[in-house]
């Protein structure tokens, strides 16, 4: 039997027939949906089992990518990733910049010694200029008195106070006891530094012990090992 035009409907016979898009159409149907030109195996183009010509065939949009569990995970991932890296650049420039000295009751009273000793050599030098050189006996005394009850109000020497040492990153915290809580591996996880630990999904973590908002410390009980570990991929057991 043959089959009917999904054109005009009416009876396809073989030698006009055109198979094409699961339909079957005359030579003479087959054409664009929108101008009705006259198309053929090599100029069509589909969309929707419809046939179009290249100038009205419809443009395809981009659609929205929704947040699947899948793509969920790779973001929590590549979060991670930066996380890493800033850790990284954090070491390695750790120590590198200028240490601001605090303005502590010590630093407030060596400054005042030196002050006072300026003092003591710009009078001693104005007395010197204005008398040619020579400083009068009494005034001489009256000087050394007061340099001397200067240094000994204050007879400890002048010191640098000590530049304060750079506060430690986070990564490098002692392990925390045992006996914390056990967690369940959501997802596999690869250890970016020497202080992590690695493991695969369904591990059982023992001894967890949380850190700060984004790791905990704990040891993998398939392989023994122990170390930090992202919280966003393990589960309380």
């Amino acid at each position: 039997m043959n089959p009917p035009c999904s054109r005009c409907n009416k009876t396809v016979y073989p030698t006009e027939k055109v198979n094409c898009l699961d339909k079957y159409w005359h030579k003479g149907c087959f054409s664009c949906e929108v101008c009705k030109m006259t198309l053929n195996m090599k100029n069509y183009k589909g969309f929707d089992k419809k046939p179009y010509c290249s100038q009205h065939y419809p443009k395809t949009s981009f659609t929205s990518v929704a947040d699947t569990p899948e793509n969920l995970r790779l973001k929590q991932q590549s979060k991670m990733q930066s996380q890493v890296m800033y850790k990284e650049e954090f070491e390695k420039n750790k120590g590198k910049g200028y240490s601001v000295v605090a303005d502590t009751p010590e630093l407030q009273r060596i400054k005042k010694t030196q002050d006072q000793i300026s003092n003591i050599k710009y009078h001693e030098d104005f007395e010197k200029s204005r008398m040619g050189g020579e400083i009068p006996p009494s005034e001489n005394n009256s000087n050394q008195g007061y340099q001397q009850q200067s240094y000994n109000y204050d007879p400890q020497p002048v010191a640098h106070a000590p530049t304060p040492a750079p506060a430690p990153a986070p990564a490098a915290a002692a392990p925390p006891p045992s006996g914390g809580k056990r967690f369940r591996a959501m997802y596999d996880y690869a250890a970016a530094d020497d202080d992590e630990v690695s493991f695969a999904e369904g591990d059982v973590i023992l001894d967890v012990q949380q850190i700060d908002e984004g790791w905990m410390f704990g040891r993998v009980q398939r392989t023994g090992q122990q170390g930090m570990l992202p919280a966003n991929y393990v589960e309380m057991a």
